[in-house]
């Protein structure tokens, strides 16, 4: 099953792509105790959804399941941002770099252009930034520049980087400490709408090639001829059987896979209300006192919110569905926040958090003696693993990524299990929603509904014509549609009000919303049953 795009304005979905619990209930019946398919994906956080999107484009049939909803794990809790790769260039890891600037030109160029957007951010010189770490930062951006014409993306999408006097860096970031600002550097790379969104996209698109995307189905045991599985909202358990089966779980990959060492790594983002910063034109990169390439980020959401992260902390034990953020964190993103900005923020001001856990490869010799390397040392070069008895583990990496790791896990499976499949045409698969910037600016639709669903957005923003009461945001002063939970339940997968809650809470509503946005999906699972 192939997929075109939907016309740019049209009322309805992307062909074949819409996730339903009807489609859900129909595709799970065929395949559990059904024929084996081609491939058993496990997993439906980005690096999933992408094996599935690119297994299903090369033509071959494809089951993912994932225990939870769609981007329920690591993907959900990301920074939002799409790396060109300057932080691995300091650390002599060329390749990672290159392929990070690849992939981010992929997606901003040709696959999710209406997700993926232009982020200018400022690297304020003050008093604790040396005029030997400024050179070196400096040198850092222009290299990433070299990274971004090494990719061939164009000046257009990312512009070039340029130093910045004292008045020009305070007009880009008021909230900055005048004493002692020498000026800063300002610089371009990616950012998401909302990382869960994508993952959502990547599903949708695979579901359109064919792919049966299958959530709340937790994998009980992997072999390499298939999986032992639970449905989550029934209890049944059965068996799918399988030519190849790739274990996409993230940090969670150990678990269902022997010989499989996670060592995951916590990143922290504090939410605060925009006002406390005053206006953020740009992003900010503030140094981390003592690391020479470790900075804190500042990234304005344009909806009243701002992020403030992250940490690289290990994490020990068993790994959480949903991680905690401990004060500690909390108080070391507020203690660098502090060394740049003019008015202290203060653990009042901090209005939510939240927490992902990155899925790092331990390779560190098992017996080995001595301490582990920091997580913030762990490259974040992916690999893939294959099993004495066929399974295909992909692990590492990142967001930016997901789409080269899908590549050389489904390159992995189809030579292991001799799959008849040619090579990967997912850097020119557009993701449902996509065209190109000229045709979404002329689309018949608010702005904010465009940078999340793109060419969908006129078909989104029509519910409100069926009721005018789904115009109405889920929150006071918060974009979200009351249309965009109906949307979800008709398009995307959400199954019930936990499906929709969740997906809610992942573009950063804070604990003290939690009722009101609850009580909004009850409606919006109201609405659908009349």
């Amino acid at each position: 099953m192939t997929s075109t795009p939907s016309p740019v304005g049209a009322a309805h979905p992307a062909p074949g792509s819409s996730l339903t619990a009807a489609r859900r209930a129909r595709e799970l019946a065929r395949t559990v105790g059904g024929p084996a398919v081609d491939v058993l994906v496990v997993g439906l956080g980005a690096t999933g959804a992408g094996v599935a999107l690119d297994a299903a484009a090369r033509g071959l049939t494809v089951a993912a399941v994932d225990a939870h909803d769609l981007a329920f794990g690591t993907s959900r809790w990301s920074s939002k941002l799409v790396h060109g790769g300057l932080r691995y260039l300091a650390s002599a890891q060329l390749d990672v770099a290159h392929e990070s600037a690849v992939e981010r030109g992929v997606l901003m160029e040709r696959t999710a252009p209406h997700l993926v957007r232009a982020q200018p951010f400022v690297l304020p010189l003050t008093p604790l930034v040396s005029r030997g770490q400024g050179a070196l930062a400096w040198a850092g951006f222009r290299a990433g520049d070299g990274l971004r014409l090494a990719a061939r993306t164009a000046r257009a999408t990312l512009p070039a980087p340029r130093r910045l006097s004292a008045v020009e860096t305070r007009h880009l970031a008021p909230a900055l400490r005048p004493t002692g600002l020498r000026g800063g550097l300002l610089s371009w790379d990616g950012r998401l709408t909302d990382d869960a969104r994508l993952v959502t996209a990547i599903a949708r698109t695979a579901a359109a090639r064919g792919a049966r995307i299958l959530t709340r189905v937790r994998a009980l045991e992997l072999t390499g001829s298939g999986a032992r599985i639970r449905d989550e909202l029934t209890g049944e358990e059965g068996d799918i059987r399988a030519r190849a089966v790739i274990n996409a779980s993230g940090v969670w990959a150990g678990g269902l896979v022997d010989g499989i060492r996670i060592r995951p790594s916590r990143g922290t983002h504090l939410v605060l209300r925009s006002e406390r910063l005053g206006p953020l034109p740009a992003g900010l990169h503030v140094p981390v006192p003592g690391e020479t390439n470790r900075f804190v980020l500042v990234l304005p959401q344009g909806d009243g919110r701002v992020y403030v992260g992250l940490t690289d902390e290990p994490v020990d034990g068993d790994i959480p569905d949903v991680p905690e953020v401990p004060e500690t964190d909390i108080g070391f993103l507020l203690d660098v926040l502090g060394t740049a900005l003019d008015v202290p923020v203060h653990r009042d001001d901090v209005v939510g958090a939240f927490a992902g856990l990155r899925p790092l490869l331990d390779t560190t010799p098992a017996t080995g003696s001595g301490a582990a390397p920091r997580t913030a040392d762990i490259s974040r070069r992916h690999a893939v693993l294959t099993s004495p008895d066929g399974v295909t583990t992909v692990v590492g990496g990142k967001l930016t990524t997901y789409r080269r790791m899908a590549e050389d896990a489904v390159d992995s499976a189809v030579a292991t299990h001799r799959l008849g499949a040619g090579p990967s045409p997912t850097t020119s698969v557009p993701l449902v929603g996509a065209a190109p910037p000229h045709r979404l600016a002329a689309l018949p639709a608010p702005r904010h509904l465009i940078r999340r669903y793109g060419s969908e957005a006129p078909a989104v923003h029509a519910l409100g014509a069926e009721n005018p009461d789904l115009r109405e945001p889920v929150l006071e002063g918060h974009p979200v549609t009351r249309a965009e939970l109906v949307w979800a339940v008709r398009h995307e997968g959400a199954l019930d009000e936990a499906d929709l809650l969740d997906r809610r809470t992942r573009i950063g509503l804070v604990p003290d919303d939690r009722a009101t946005a609850l009580k909004a999906a009850r409606e919006a699972m109201g609405y659908l049953a009349v």
